[in-house]
């Protein structure tokens, strides 16, 4: 007996964990509330990525009131807790224009925007117009990556590029929600690592992959941009419940996110960067040992012992092959510098691997 359409969408539903359900009842009366305050629907628009096929396209739809001041600064001073309490909207249709075609595109149960669209686009920075009912049109950033690219940095933010002491609960809530985004400190060295980077490798796409919330998004943003990071697209995650389970996986967020660029990007050999505070080593071991051809460098920026010391520890893997691709480690950004340039990938040390033949031996 045939089904019909109706049916067969209800039945492509995955079936919400009770946590999932309690938190979009709260959702959903939040947003009934919030329009009749005469809280509006607004797109914030995340910098997305892509090929010259297809675009991966980042946001978020959230109510908010309306814009009164024109001329508000943009890194105006912002807390934490105030992108925690916006209110997303749920399964919002949004229309996508890139590259002088439409696309409508539909936000997740949390308000997030992230879908692949199929188009036509030269490499390089482009813009497209993200549109939905009620929602004044945004610009978004996306970096198109060029074919012929054969290197890239995938980034973790939380004590990599900026000093957030994630691992320690206390700190953590009071960083995320309390703290002004302009008392946040930037780890020392690395943006001038980054920069050199940048420079070496124009255009190399750059990846920032944190655990952090969508929420923090812009609050990102502004920090990486106003501490002179290069500009890149930001992976982040949803908090809270899932359609079947009570809390994400940062670290499956992660290793996900990875094979996915692997997937996306088979060409191009990664620069991956993270800290010893938390699991990076373990999960760049285990990208290394399933993808030795997508990886160009692993760099570990060690946690000072005080950080250390409230972090629980430090979390070096065990039993990486760290022959696979060269491993630097140092605590800072200009230690990580001088070994990368001596593994070839910044100017000024011996040579190293060919980027453009893996299989090229190292010569000095």
């Amino acid at each position: 007996m045939a089904r019909s359409a109706r049916d067969v969408a209800h039945s492509a539903e995955p079936i919400l964990h009770r946590a999932a359900r309690i938190e979009d009842a709260f959702h959903d009366f939040r947003e009934r509330r919030g329009r009749r305050r005469g809280l509006a629907a607004t797109i914030v628009p995340y910098t997305g990525y892509g090929s010259t096929k297809w675009v991966r396209v980042l946001g978020r739809v959230v109510l908010t009131r309306p814009v009164q001041d024109a001329g508000e600064p943009r890194y105006a001073s912002v807390r934490g807790w105030r992108s925690f309490w916006s209110i997303p909207v749920k399964k919002a249709a949004v229309r996508v224009t890139v590259g002088g075609t439409e696309h409508v595109v539909h936000a997740d149960r949390g308000g997030v925007i992230d879908a692949k669209v199929e188009v036509e686009i030269e490499p390089g920075w482009q813009s497209i117009e993200l549109r939905a009912d009620g929602a004044e049109p945004v610009s978004a950033p996306v970096f198109i990556v060029d074919p012929a690219e054969r290197f890239g940095v995938i980034s973790d933010i939380d004590d990599t590029v900026m000093v957030t002491a994630l691992p320690r609960p206390f700190l953590a809530a009071w960083n995320t929600f309390v703290l002004d985004e302009h008392a946040r400190r930037p780890v020392a060295g690395m943006a001038v690592l980054y920069e050199r980077l940048a420079r070496q490798h124009p255009r190399a796409p750059v990846i920032y992959l944190s655990t952090g919330a969508w929420n923090v998004g812009p609050t990102l943003t502004r920090f990486l941009s106003r501490n002179l990071y290069p500009p890149g697209s930001l992976l982040l995650t949803d908090w809270g419940p899932t359609h079947d389970r009570w809390f994400r996986s940062g670290r499956e967020h992660k290793v996900d996110s990875l094979r996915r660029l692997s997937r996306e990007f088979p060409d191009i050999r990664w620069l991956l960067i993270g800290d010893d505070g938390q699991h990076d080593e373990e999960i760049y071991g285990d990208f290394v040992a399933d993808h030795p051809d997508n990886v160009a460098a692993v760099a570990i920026r060690r946690l000072s012992t005080g950080e250390a010391v409230f972090a629980g520890g430090r979390t070096r893997a065990e039993g990486v092959d760290r022959h696979r691709a060269p491993w630097v480690s140092a605590p800072d950004g200009a230690g990580l510098a001088d070994q990368l340039s001596d593994a070839g990938l910044l100017p000024g040390g011996a040579v190293g691997p060919d980027l453009e033949n893996p299989q090229a031996p190292a010569t000095d």
